[in-house]
């Protein structure tokens, strides 16, 4: 049975997201993504399994060595995904920052 990882328990680690930001600008190999984090490579390994199997980060085999670098479209997929909860809060702060200000301006003509 294949089991398929939830893109959001992944990028729900704290370490999973670093290794995504370390990875954004240019590809790394998986010695150079664990040399930045104090864990046994294992661990790093397991995360960037993980990301791999989410398709957050993709590899490419250069020679010996197996290269991560980010999935863009992966990454858009997830950005459209929370672009309406991104605009439902923008439109509900916007509209309280309006009352504040309204709150704030009969405040002042108060006193």
């Amino acid at each position: 049975m294949n089991l398929r990882r939830d893109v959001f328990q992944a990028i729900a680690d704290p370490t999973r997201r670093a290794i995504l930001l370390l990875v954004a600008s240019h590809a790394m190999t998986a010695g150079a993504i664990a040399a930045n984090f104090d864990t046994a490579r294992p661990t790093v390994s397991k995360h960037l399994q993980i990301l791999t199997e989410c398709e957050l980060l993709k590899q490419e085999q250069t020679g010996r060595e197996i290269y991560y670098h980010l999935n863009g479209q992966k990454m858009k997929e997830i950005a459209d995904f929370l672009e309406p909860f991104r605009n439902l809060w923008d439109d509900r702060f916007n509209k309280l920052e309006a009352i504040m200000k309204n709150y704030t301006q009969k405040k002042e003509e108060r006193e």
